[in-house]
């Protein structure tokens, strides 16, 4: 099965369940989400996803400096983040127990 697809449809609930452990910067989100064996998931799309949630008001953003290079953009979740954490992961579940009885071995 090509996860392609899959992954376009969860990126948003990945990157906002990564971003309410820790904040974190782009690169940061990327490598947490292929540590959890998301290992097909690309840094453009992680990228836009934040930009786009940060856009929509999900996240909240700051920069830090670095002395060992650019500074880093930071994300974090704010209220309407952790709602819409909160409403995606119930979505997310109720369509897993689904699957998850249609794939069933009878």
């Amino acid at each position: 099965m090509d996860t392609t697809q899959l992954l376009k449809g969860v990126l948003d609930l990945a990157v906002l369940a990564v971003l309410d452990r820790e904040d974190s910067y782009g690169y940061d989100v990327v490598r947490r989400l292929r540590e959890a064996g998301m290992d097909d998931v690309g840094d453009a799309s992680v990228y836009g996803t934040l930009r786009r949630l940060f856009k929509a008001g999900a996240l909240n953003s700051y920069v830090v400096p670095s002395e060992e290079g650019p500074h880093r953009k930071y994300y974090g979740l704010n209220a309407t983040g952790r709602t819409t954490l909160a409403d995606s992961r119930k979505t997310w579940t109720s369509f897993a127990q689904t699957m998850d009885t249609l794939l069933e071995s009878r």
